[in-house]
């Protein structure tokens, strides 16, 4: 196929603040987890697909539950309004922990 150009698992993004490596960062609406540490402005690789451990705003987490990106703290949150859809949680989170395991992608 002619117009083919990539599976999109992993993008070359520009990074919109400085990022650590496995940190997570959204651009626009795309929202990746980088690859290797950037600083702002510099190109980075993120993965766009995949289960990943990323920072948790304060809160329980169930599993199956939907998880957003609130990108003013850089954390995974259970609150929709104001940030940004990105996957869903694979398994339980108390709310003390520090991360939440989740499921980049589609999100029924």
């Amino acid at each position: 196929m002619k117009n083919f150009i990539q599976p999109g698992e992993a993008l070359d993004l520009t990074a919109p603040y400085d990022v650590t490596s496995g940190g997570g960062f959204l651009v626009g609406s795309i929202f990746a987890v980088a690859t290797i540490a950037a600083l702002n402005g510099a190109d980075v690789v993120g993965r766009t697909t995949g289960v990943f451990d990323l920072a948790k705003a304060t809160g329980a987490v169930t599993q199956g539950a939907k998880l957003y990106w609130d990108n003013t703290n850089k954390v995974l949150t259970t609150t929709a309004s104001g940030n940004t859809l990105v996957g869903t949680a694979v398994r339980a989170a108390a709310s003390g922990d520090a991360t939440a395991r989740v499921r980049l992608g589609i999100v029924a």
